[in-house]
């Protein structure tokens, strides 16, 4: 089933502001771990590692969902569909896997983010969990990067499924992919 062309470009602005907001929220995370890692200014760290759970619960995780939802509703009212297309299918994997490991990390960030509050971020058993916050929010920032390098380039290639689909349908007038 396709959405009517306004539908369709609501749930397409829907899903690149929060892909974009996503990104944006991982890249201001990793720029603040990569600078509480970095600095020995135990005032700053203290204030650093808070301000990443903040950004964490405020933006990434629901901005994180919101990219999931609305890339769900917006394949599937569309000729891409959910099933069709093997980019489509690498971007809901790829975003399926960050989440995952978003909400596997929800622990360490509060763990560091309250130690930080009360004591600063200073300490070998912190070092392993701040590098923790550095090396996955890089990670998750490649993830975001090549979820987006897909959705620009829509490299050619069908699923099985997208293949019988596209010989059931009647013949006549195709419908028309949007090109982004």
């Amino acid at each position: 089933m396709t959405m009517a062309p306004a539908v369709r470009k609501l749930a397409l602005t829907v899903h690149v502001t929060s892909s974009a907001g996503w990104l944006g929220a991982v890249v201001c995370f990793l720029a603040l771990a990569v600078t509480g890692l970095s600095g020995q200014d135990a005032p700053r760290g203290r204030g650093l590692y808070p301000a990443m759970e903040v950004i964490t619960w405020a933006a990434i995780v629901p901005l994180a969902f919101a990219t999931l939802l609305s890339g769900v509703v917006s394949s599937l009212g569309t000729p891409w569909g959910l099933f069709r297309h093997y980019w489509v299918l690498a971007k809901l994997a790829l975003t399926v896997f960050a989440i995952g490991v978003l909400v596997m990390q929800l622990g360490v960030i509060g763990a560091v983010a309250d130690a930080a509050a009360m004591t600063g971020p200073s300490g070998a058993d912190l070092r392993e969990l701040r590098i923790s916050l550095v090396l996955h929010s890089g990670g998750g920032l490649l993830v975001l990067l090549s979820a987006m390098v897909l959705a620009v380039y829509k490299p050619r290639g069908t699923t099985r499924y997208g293949r019988r689909a596209h010989s059931e349908r009647p013949t006549g007038r195709r419908p028309r992919l949007i090109q982004r």
